[in-house]
């Protein structure tokens, strides 16, 4: 589906745009989590209870990927990113507003949905971009949506300890706002040209598309080990660095996170590797990398030197992957390609949100040794399970095998 009187291609500029815009919304699901404890004492209510806010925004943004994404099948970029910029701009003023931890908690969840526009500048790149760049622009977005959610705890303390939680929720809005004005420049526009199926059939046809194409049961298969492994080992870490005989404050196990700064180098060059060599070389080499970072990781708890590199490899490894996995979800039918990565991130994060859990439960019976086997084993299954060879039709792209 091109759009009337548009290049069908997307500029170098407009992927740019898209890249900032995710990047720029993605942050807003975890920007508040430093600032927990402060609103908890705003409010008069015990900490504990703010706990839940990270839990209704994630729900939040799972029930967006799954109402929301396949929204870029039917607009054009223009108007679906901006629109949904700005309505996340103006949720952010709400929450700002909020009244006690029901009305915050009620905000974050819209919040934590509208956020999915992130993964709407994803789909919009897979969509639009020329396919033999489609894993370089993907790359680009994706390295983006590192980006923020590297920067957004931090930036989101720093914002709070400055203007407060209140204030900060209003910055947010104001970097989102000026996001959407730059992307309603940037961005291709118009009506779409032929007729996209209506909003409930599209929504109703996700499980169908699973049902029906083999490549996208592989590819979002293997995307659920590799990204429960991925918060096994973070969630994991958090867990066991914060007791003894470690006793880590929260601001010290936060700095292991920027050991994902390679990531965001790693993003660009899978998206071009995968352009060149082809996704299932380079899922398999970033699942070879991931997997045995999970074993260093196993064994190097006590040197935090090591567990940098192991960290860094391990985030290098499962986001190349992702990148060159989603660029070649979306090529499976580019015109569905909304309703398609709806199907694959729903069940993305949802076995991330199982992987959240089971770190706890694993930390507690088996320890941390156990769990990076078990991480390493998760991988590794990923690794076979996916992807299969995809045929190629006439235009050059990969079809489905089903």
């Amino acid at each position: 589906m091109t759009v009337a009187g548009q290049s069908p291609y997307l500029s170098r500029a407009a992927i740019a745009a898209l890249a900032l815009a995710a990047g720029v919304a993605i942050a807003n699901g975890y920007a508040l989590q430093p600032s927990l404890s402060v609103i908890a004492s705003d409010f008069g209510v015990p900490a504990s209870r703010m706990t839940a806010l990270a839990s209704v925004t994630m729900l939040g943004y799972l029930v967006g990927l799954a109402l929301l994404v396949p929204l870029a099948d039917r607009f054009s970029p223009r108007t679906l990113i901006s629109a949904q910029m700005g309505m996340l701009a103006l949720l952010l003023a709400c929450a700002s507003w909020s009244s006690g931890p029901l009305t915050l908690g009620i905000a974050l969840f819209l919040v934590g949905a509208a956020t999915t526009v992130a993964a709407q500048c994803s789909t919009v790149v897979g969509k639009h971009a020329e396919p033999h760049r489609r894993g370089a622009a993907m790359g680009v977005v994706s390295a983006g949506i590192s980006a923020g959610i590297l920067l957004s705890r931090f930036v989101g303390g720093v914002l709070s300890q400055w203007c407060g939680w209140r204030g900060a929720l209003l910055a947010l809005a104001g970097c989102v706002a000026l996001a959407a004005v730059g992307g309603a420049s940037l961005l291709p526009g118009g009506r779409p040209q032929g007729r996209p199926p209506g909003y409930a059939t599209t929504i109703v046809a996700i499980p169908r598309l699973l049902r029906d194409s083999v490549q996208l049961r592989r590819r979002t298969c293997a995307g659920m080990l590799w990204f429960f492994a991925f918060n096994l080992v973070w969630v994991g870490l958090a867990i066991r660095l914060a007791e003894p005989p470690y006793g880590m404050s929260a601001a010290a196990i936060g700095a292991y996170s920027l050991a994902g700064v390679l990531g965001l180098g790693v993003t660009r060059v899978a998206g071009k590797f995968t352009d060149r060599f082809g996704d299932r070389a380079v899922i398999r080499c970033g699942l070879v990398v991931a997997a045995l970072s999970a074993l260093l990781l196993g064994v190097a708890l006590g040197s935090p030197g090591w567990m940098g590199v192991g960290l860094a490899t391990f985030d290098a490894g499962c986001f190349a992957a992702q990148v060159a996995n989603q660029s070649r979800v979306v090529a499976i039918q580019p015109a569905r390609a909304g309703a398609l990565s709806a199907a694959y991130l729903t069940l993305y994060y949802a076995a991330g949100a199982v992987g959240a859990v089971a770190a706890g439960m694993l930390n507690e019976r088996v320890g941390w040794g156990a769990m990076m086997i078990v991480t390493a084993v998760a991988i590794t299954a990923a690794g076979l399970v996916g992807p299969a060879p995809a045929s190629v039709d006439a235009s050059g792209e990969p079809t489905s095998a089903g």
